[in-house]
């Protein structure tokens, strides 16, 4: 029981959900990730580290970047699970739609200033 209430608890911030549905687009670091929420690095990354904590995503270091991916790869089946069915879920929300438009238009070289 313990692993389904971390995913159900790493879900319950919208924050924490609009992570996720952004990095179904592609993946992206944590400047990307902050410009898109508007929020401050260090929220950005607590709720990065309670995404991961909960196995919905991954970290892989790529120069000077560290990416976040969703964890499709995964064995745990709440974690697979919850990832298809998060694919399906709010499509037609607004902000959403606009986070989805802001990582396809986002520039990291620009932002990141590398």
């Amino acid at each position: 029981m313990r692993d389904v209430l971390k995913i159900f608890k790493a879900l319950s911030d919208p924050n924490r959900l609009r992570i996720i549905k952004m990095l179904e687009i592609r993946p992206l670091c944590v400047c990307e990730i902050t410009d898109i929420l508007d929020l401050a690095t260090s929220t950005v990354s607590k709720h990065l580290s309670i995404l991961r904590e909960a196995e919905l995503i991954l970290d892989a270091k790529e120069g000077k970047w560290v990416n976040y991916r969703l964890n499709q790869a995964t064995a745990n089946q709440y974690v697979n699970q919850m990832l298809l069915l998060l694919e399906k879920w709010l499509p037609d929300d607004r902000i959403i739609q606009e986070d989805a438009q802001k990582v396809l238009a986002i520039d990291r070289y620009a932002l990141c200033g590398v």
